[in-house]
């Protein structure tokens, strides 16, 4: 597990470093690819706060992203407001929504709050679709600038520099936020609820903050992804988004954060290259999906779990 192990943070420093270092030299695809794993490792981390740390399984992540999206992208096409008003405020607008739906799902456990948060999702899917007014209906807002900061963001270099910087804020911020009280609290709720209670602590508060944290943190990712794309439209609100956050998280191993990270990678490499050659990538989606969950609960961080449990038995039987 990432949390609490300085040998494990020591790791993942040493590899954000070397990609920085070597991703100038690779072909600008390459890096368009690792721009994308970035901000989507964003969202499925702030995913696997909700999923790996508290019990929490939710399908609603894509509202949250893209209102982040869509807050960027009205602000700055329509109203011409500047960087850093519409960053605060895309991401005010994707807490408030994920306070909003924390009221309703939290009250819910198990495959209820799943199928809320899928359902609640799926307005703000339909209200980007049907409010043309507003979002331009299917045909999206296009023409979104990239933000002036001193530097060319136009340049895909510079621009992965840029949500490298940020991706590494957002690994610290819910680092620090995972290895303190509120995140140990978050760890004893998914283990025991009952118990929890037991002990006096408010169990649906601590639930309902980690619901808006993790909002928060997709809509960061949908911040970066409307200035990474340009442009945005309703599909970036549709469940696809949800469930490859879902699956993200299942494949790098929940309650590991650097995990979600390597899903995010895996998925998005594998689904750029597959489709290529093969129109069904959905169908190898959910391949993946119940090969994950099947052989691999702990997913691929577990693996390195394993062996590192096996050599310790090795050791203690020597």
């Amino acid at each position: 597990m990432f949390s609490g192990r300085p040998r494990a943070v020591f790791t993942v420093l040493l590899v954000l470093v070397v990609l920085a270092a070597v991703t100038p030299f690779l072909p600008e695809y390459v890096c368009i690819l690792l721009i994308q794993a970035l901000i989507f490792g964003i969202l499925a981390m702030g995913l696997d706060l909700l999923l790996g740390y508290t019990g929490l399984p939710s399908l609603g992540q894509a509202a949250y992203f893209g209102v982040g999206a869509y807050a960027v992208a009205i602000l700055t096409t329509r109203y011409e407001f500047g960087f850093f008003p519409t960053v605060v405020l895309a991401i005010l607008l994707s807490a408030a929504v994920a306070a909003i739906f924390g009221l309703i799902a939290i009250r819910a456990k198990g495959v209820y709050f799943l199928m809320l948060t899928l359902a609640l999702a799926m307005v703000v899917w339909g209200l980007a679709w049907r409010w043309t007014s507003l979002t331009d209906g299917d045909n999206g807002i296009t023409g979104i600038p990239r933000p002036e900061l001193g530097f060319d963001l136009n340049s895909y270099i510079n621009l992965f520099y840029f949500i490298l910087f940020v991706f590494v804020l957002c690994l610290g911020a819910l680092y620090v936020l995972v290895n303190s009280p509120f995140g140990r609290t978050l760890v004893g709720i998914r283990e025991r609820e009952e118990r929890m209670q037991m002990l006096g602590y408010n169990v649906w508060l601590h639930k309902y903050l980690a619901f808006i944290f993790s909002g928060i943190f997709a809509g960061i990712a949908g911040v970066l992804w409307a200035y990474y794309k340009n442009f945005v439209t309703p599909d970036d609100l549709f469940i696809d988004v949800s469930v490859e956050a879902l699956l993200m998280v299942a494949l790098g191993g929940p309650a590991t954060l650097v995990g979600a990270t390597i899903g995010a990678g895996v998925i998005v490499f594998l689904r750029n290259y597959v489709s290529i050659y093969y129109s069904g990538w959905p169908y190898i989606l959910g391949a993946m999906y119940i090969f994950t969950i099947l052989y691999l609960p702990e997913g691929l961080m577990g693996i390195a779990r394993r062996f590192r449990r096996r050599a310790e038995t090795e050791k203690l039987d020597e």
